[in-house]
């Protein structure tokens, strides 16, 4: 895919999906609806941007909270039919030739709202932290922890896991869904502890990570490490053995550290250019490895503070083969104003929208998916498709979630994003409920 911004008058490829509702004889049949499930809506007159390309003028189909039908014309009837074949009611949404994408998925993502998800035990965190960033695009995300002793760590991963057993219920979740746990730390360096509590630093540990896989199964998605770090290899080994995206950062890793790294299965690099050595033509670094190695899945934090547009671009043209991530590396400032906050246990201020910490690093941010995307697509010039990917199946992919999410397919779930053409929200849909 390009990496410049269609022009308004760019002519989208016209996409004959042919895809039927379910119990008409196509094979795509879309999961039986779930107890009080949410309204079938049928999204018309909507640029749709689906894998294999952009619907210029389309259809999609949703009901029992699932995505049964895409289609490149607006010929259907009004009425729709659930996974059984029984008709039902649907609410008609004219998106005015707006944009229909994936909902966001946010990898790395701290809180906002005034709430941490260091704070998970605490009543109402968990809710406020996902209602919020739901409001804005995201209908999933990874609960990102701080450098943290071992209990406090373990007291996240036990309150995210009773609360995805809430979540599950029917009509519970009202906002982005909480699909695992993102562990940026502790097992950093020292050298690049950014907004890390340095107190907090160890060495990688695989007997916590086992531990923690045992009383948790399948909640822990991606893991932060220094790769240079003792014992890091080992676990990077392990992470990826057991399904876990194994993810560079706040790392003073050499460049050679990091092939080698990638070698033992490291495939993904957290807030890239932020906390880690830099690119010099004669030491390349740890950001000249993520630069030049594809396997190596890139974030990177599109609000025009964390990294210039410049940089951003450089980014976007290298990690050119969907390895591109956007991210929010949100903190709990996030839809508030100045002041003075906490990200994890370390005293924070905002002042000018910028989140800074007492020694002055840079401490997460306030941005949200949707305004990420814009700077996506307005400020380093990536098409809508490409910014999308970016934003939706790239990470999905990397969470172990593109099964059910980040794109927009008959049988996935609902998560669905709607922006006018001037790419600001109108409504955003998680498993066909519509948030807010």
């Amino acid at each position: 895919m390009s990496g410049e911004r269609h022009s308004d008058d760019e002519k989208v490829e016209q996409l004959e999906l042919n895809i039927q509702l379910p119990g008409s004889g196509d094979s795509a049949q879309a999961a039986p609806p779930e107890e009080d499930s949410p309204a079938a809506i049928r999204f018309v007159n909507a640029r749709i941007v689906t894998p294999g390309g952009v619907i210029a003028r389309g259809s999609c189909v949703v009901s029992g909270g699932r995505i049964v039908s895409v289609r490149s014309d607006d010929t259907a009837g009004i009425d729709a039919e659930d996974g059984a074949g029984k008709s039902v009611d649907i609410q008609v949404v004219d998106a005015n030739q707006g944009w229909l994408l994936p909902g966001f998925v946010d990898v790395h993502v701290h809180g906002g709202m005034g709430a941490d998800f260091m704070d998970a035990g605490k009543p109402g965190v968990l809710e406020t932290i996902a209602k919020f960033h739901g409001s804005h695009g995201s209908t999933s995300m990874l609960a990102t922890t701080m450098t943290a002793t071992h209990d406090m760590i373990g007291g996240v991963l036990e309150a995210v896991w009773a609360y995805r057993q809430r979540s599950r219920m029917p009509g519970a979740a009202s906002g982005a869904s909480i699909e695992g746990v993102h562990l940026e730390g502790p097992f950093i360096s020292p050298q690049w502890p950014g907004a890390q509590n340095p107190d907090h630093i160890a060495l990688p540990r695989t007997d916590w990570l086992e531990d923690w896989e045992a009383r948790y199964p399948g909640l822990i998605r991606q893991l932060t490490l220094a790769p240079e770090r003792e014992g890091a290899l080992e676990t990077i080994a392990w992470l990826r053995a057991n399904g876990i995206t194994a993810a560079l950062g706040h790392t003073d890793a050499s460049y050679e550290e990091v092939l080698a790294a990638v070698g033992a299965g490291l495939n993904h690099a957290v807030h890239t250019f932020n906390a880690m050595t830099p690119l010099h033509h004669r030491k390349p670094g740890t950001a000249g490895a993520v630069l030049g190695t594809d396997a190596i899945t890139a974030e990177v934090i599109a609000d025009g503070i964390h990294v210039h547009p410049g940089a951003v671009k450089l980014l976007a043209k290298v990690k050119n083969e969907g390895n591109l991530v956007l991210v929010t590396d949100a903190m709990s400032a996030a839809g508030l104003g100045d002041g003075d906050y906490f990200l994890g246990d370390l005293p924070v201020k905002v002042e000018g929208g910028v989140a800074l910490t007492q020694g002055g690093a840079l401490a997460g941010s306030r941005l949200t998916m949707d305004e990420g995307f814009r700077f996506l697509v307005r400020q380093v010039g990536l098409s809508i498709e490409r910014a999308s990917h970016a934003a939706s199946a790239a990470p999905a992919r990397q969470a172990g979630i593109y099964g059910e999410t980040g794109s927009i397919e008959p049988g996935k779930r609902a998560d669905l994003a709607l922006l006018d053409e001037e790419l600001e929200l109108r409504g955003v849909w998680a498993a066909g409920r519509k948030i807010g």
